[in-house]
């Protein structure tokens, strides 16, 4: 079967597709036959040398944390059957080949869902890692309906996943984002206000609401600079290990570890197959094209993710 690898560090010019053998699912795991799977900067920064060393020499190193496709095969103890629709959320450090931009993959059943009903492979393949990250980062949260909260990156992935996700909650959410009008996550997502990064997000803040905020969910990773936002006692909850602020007035400081939740991997596909969750896809291309895709994602300047299509 044909993968996505890469073998060294540098630009997206490292990545290549590769024929490598199929995986064999084990013991509670299930083979999918890969539709479409989602490049996401977690990818961009394992083959650039941003979050893990280079392959050893002579090996290859598969990308990809999230794919949409249907079941091929199955384990023992599986109740999953060939032919099913699914979305799969692929854990784990980019060791090895099994990884979600292939034409086949192997996960854990905790990790797969059924995919969302009249939806097409390309955008379902952007719910399970953002929107897991978004799902479990609100959880975190800790917020009650009426509650304020404000989320940074709120135009992203991840952050107009959450946006959504916090208003079903009730929350009162306030969005920022390097846009200018926020459009996508007033209109869209549901913010009730929208703080541009033009200006200090942290006096913005303080203007709409005084005594600041009960929760942040910074996506957009300004760390120390947004903590200032949160009323005493409230909670911050950040998406990567390195943007934690030091902890002040009894506030929480948590860190979202995004990992594989079945039954929550099927709320998600449940809210996108009832039209109550925004999906985006800002570009498609031929898994061969993965190396031209990369260089597509790296360049920004759109909204959505890039996905890969096995057609």
């Amino acid at each position: 079967m044909r993968a996505v690898v890469y073998r060294s560090l540098g630009s997206p010019d490292v990545v290549e597709v590769a024929d490598v053998d199929k995986p064999v699912p084990g013991l509670s795991e299930i083979r999918i036959k890969v539709q479409a799977a989602t490049l996401n900067p977690t990818d961009a920064a394992a083959w650039s040398g941003g979050y893990f060393p280079a392959p050893p020499e002579g090996a290859a190193y598969g990308l990809g944390w999230e794919v949409a496709g249907v079941v091929d095969a199955v384990g023992p103890g599986i109740h999953w059957t060939p032919g099913q629709a699914v979305i799969a959320f692929s854990h784990g450090v980019p060791l090895g080949l099994n990884r979600g931009q292939a034409e086949y993959i192997v996960v854990p059943s905790q990790a797969v869902a059924a995919a969302p009903a009249g939806v097409d492979p390309a955008h379902a393949a952007t719910i399970p890692l953002n929107g897991l990250t978004a799902a479990q980062s609100v959880e975190l949260l800790g917020i009650q309906a009426g509650q304020t909260v404000l989320i940074t990156g709120a135009e992203g992935a991840v952050g107009g996943y959450a946006v959504q996700l916090a208003k079903r909650r009730g929350a009162v959410v306030i969005a920022n984002d390097l846009s200018p009008d926020g459009e996508f996550a007033t209109q869209v997502a549901g913010a009730d206000v929208y703080l541009p990064a033009s200006q200090p997000l942290v006096e913005a803040v303080r203007k709409v609401r005084p005594e600041g905020v009960d929760a942040v969910l910074d996506t957009a990773m300004l760390g120390q600079a947004v903590i200032g936002a949160v009323a005493d006692g409230g909670r911050f909850v950040t998406t990567r290990i390195d943007a934690l602020p030091q902890t002040e007035r009894d506030i929480r400081v948590l860190l979202t570890q995004v990992g594989p939740d079945g039954a929550m991997l099927s709320t998600l596909s449940d809210l996108a197959a009832a039209g109550d969750l925004a999906l985006r896809v800002a570009e498609t291309y031929p898994l061969q094209d993965a190396s031209k895709a990369y260089a597509h994602m790296t360049r920004g300047g759109f909204q959505g993710r890039v996905v890969l299509t096995m057609e």
